[in-house]
């Protein structure tokens, strides 16, 4: 167990989630934390007027100079992007230095295992919201229906960080961004993994949005939030699931992401067109106009935007007339067939697409977002009746404040962190995740004391 005099926690990264995170550990007097970032003005306004903090500057990427810097510390947490968790990871086995994420755990990271329980050290991931709280809760849920004899036979997750409904209601594409669109974007085009009627199905990224459904939130009335109702598509890997929440028996496992209707329709179209392509462009410089870049990605007859349209309706599919207006409309409104010049930045489309959205589609000081997380079991009892069961957690971001998403992830990696200094987890070592309960219970207990974030539970029993 580590002293209890004082435990010094180097934080990396100075992004939206990290102040709810310092802040929680910064309750404890016995910890010092200190907050790295390229940004050292970032840094320190991360961390104003919380006690036993500093901020320093430090290049993740070079691990030489990361390795000499974890020597002073007990424990790391990386809230960088999950590129740059193998790196730190390698220099935290180097100084046997404890490490938190709140990434899933990737392919590059479970490949260091072994080297991370010979230094004896704990790498705890996923203890943030998605994935995170989805797993304290789920993991509970079905030790609960097993325990009392039931089977789980379909296990459905749906979260989604979005506006408020009044804020996303004021654009076509009913969203918004609080940060870069960069890495939002990008996921879009993950490919994923399901299990329906017993049988795992594949989807590819660029189909990824193409198969988005109508979803029921329970509790959610749609009249009252603007007219706006729910979509969902496929979040990654669930297949996995199968055994990391011991549900053999399940026939359907879907992990989904939510979204406001209206969204993936536009999105789709700015795949279809080549608006997502990361590659450089000779042609695009900051001279071209956002028309004229339309046109050569589509590559429409000239940049008018009759042409633009009619070409844009034979680039991509549209189920209905009225779609394709909707969906066109929404792209006059993006600035797509405006002689005005782009917003040029890395010479690619992406980039470029993405630095005009920044402008459009930015939450503003007092737009709050909105996190809502349902977990879905339908449940075979011993008695031969099916009872489904909805667990829904709708939580606002503060006004003058955190947002939803901040204090979700924030919040709950720095209760992980707290834990793994106070010895809880020191029987546990390697690369682990919040799957079993003996990881799970001591976070969802400090998790539970917190009224911010609450379920919802309904039963229908038939």
């Amino acid at each position: 167990m580590m002293s209890s005099a004082s435990r010094k926690i180097l934080v990396l990264g100075s992004g939206f989630v990290a102040k709810p995170c310092v802040e929680y550990l910064s309750r404890n007097p016995n910890n010092t934390i200190t907050v790295a970032s390229r940004s050292l003005e970032r840094a320190k306004l991360l961390i104003t007027g919380l006690p036993n903090t500093q901020a320093i500057t430090l290049d993740a990427n070079d691990e030489a100079k990361l390795t000499i810097a974890l020597e002073s510390y007990d424990l790391v947490i990386s809230l960088l992007p999950y590129t740059y968790h193998p790196t730190v990871l390698r220099a935290a086995i180097a100084t046997k230095t404890h490490m938190i994420t709140t990434s899933y755990v990737s392919p590059a990271m479970r490949a260091l295992d072994a080297a991370a329980r010979t230094a004896g050290i704990l790498v705890l991931n996923e203890v943030g919201l998605d994935p995170g709280i989805d797993h304290l809760y789920a993991t509970r849920a079905i030790a609960s229906i097993h325990a009392n004899g039931g089977n789980v036979r379909e296990y459905h997750l749906y979260c989604g960080s979005l506006p408020e409904p009044g804020v996303a209601a004021r654009n076509p594409l009913h969203h918004g961004f609080a940060w870069s669109p960069r890495g939002s974007l990008l996921a879009l085009m993950n490919a994923a993994q399901y299990i329906s009627a017993n049988k795992v199905v594949k989807v590819e990224g660029k189909n990824l949005l193409r198969g988005a459904t109508p979803i029921d939130i329970p509790g959610w009335d749609a009249a009252s939030k603007s007219g706006l109702e729910f979509v969902a598509y496929p979040n990654r890997d669930s297949v996995s699931f199968r055994v990391w929440y011991d549900i053999p028996e399940a026939e359907v496992i879907l992990r989904a992401t939510l979204r406001y209707n209206g969204f993936c329709e536009v999105i789709v179209a700015l795949i279809d067109m080549g608006w997502m392509d990361t590659t450089p462009k000779e042609w695009l410089s900051p001279e071209t106009t956002w028309a004229e870049a339309t046109q050569h990605a589509i590559g429409a007859p000239n940049a008018s935007e009759d042409s633009l349209k009619a070409s844009i309706r034979s680039v991509c599919s549209f189920g209905s007339d009225s779609d394709a207006d909707r969906v066109l409309s929404c792209l006059h409104w993006l600035g797509l067939f405006s002689f005005t010049k782009v917003t040029f930045r890395a010479g690619n489309l992406l980039d470029t697409l993405c630095a005009n959205l920044e402008v459009l589609m930015k939450l503003e000081d007092g737009q709050r977002d909105l996190v809502v997380m349902v977990h879905k079991y339908v449940v075979e009892w011993q008695d031969g009746s099916t009872e489904t069961i909805t667990q829904t957690m709708e939580m606002y971001g503060e006004t003058e404040g955190d947002s939803a998403m901040a204090i979700t992830v924030g919040r709950t990696c720095g209760i992980a962190t707290q834990l793994v200094l106070d010895g809880v987890f020191d029987h546990i070592r390697g690369i682990q995740a919040p799957y079993k309960s003996e990881i799970v219970d001591p976070i969802r207990e400090v998790l539970d004391k917190d009224d911010s974030i609450t379920f919802t539970e309904r039963r229908v029993r038939t």
